[in-house]
Parts: C-alpha cells; sequence; structure tokens
C-alpha cells in the first residue's frame, strides 16, 4: 500500500502501522508517497477489513493507493 500522510506525520504514522499485526514491513519514502506498506491476509474479505477498518482509520493519513499481489 502507498500512503500519502500529513507533512511531519510520516514517523508517527510508521509507528502506528507497525503495531497492525497484518503489517509485514513499512518503509519511509520521499516524493509523491509517504510510506509504502506491505501487509498479508489470508482472503481477500480479511484485506478489505484491514484497509477499511484498520489502516485508512489512522488518523494524519489523506490518501492511499493498495496495489494487490496475488500468488
Amino acid at each position: 500500500m502507498l500512503i500519502s500522510c500529513e507533512i511531519g506525520e510520516e514517523q508517527s504514522l510508521y509507528s502506528q502501522l507497525k503495531e497492525i499485526p497484518e503489517v509485514k514491513s513499512c518503509l519511509i519514502t520521499y516524493g509523491s508517497y509517504d510510506i509504502v506498506a506491505e501487509f498479508a491476509t489470508d482472503s481477500a474479505s480479511q484485506i478489505n477489513k484491514i484497509i477499511v477498518s484498520k489502516i485508512r482509520k489512522l488518523p494524519k493519513i489523506k490518501s492511499t493507493i493498495t496495489l494487490r499481489v496475488t500468488n
């Protein structure tokens, strides 16, 4: 997931994302997006639940783009 957040909130958001069990890795970046987060679930319905109920509800997030990868 590519995440844009409010200016200066990258570190705080990074810390909050790392507390979500489904988030497997998280990186602060520079450019159009502020954070790249990788998360894993067992099903598509779980993906939706994580995005809507855990990630997008975090304060200071301006926008997200989800890149879904399947095997």
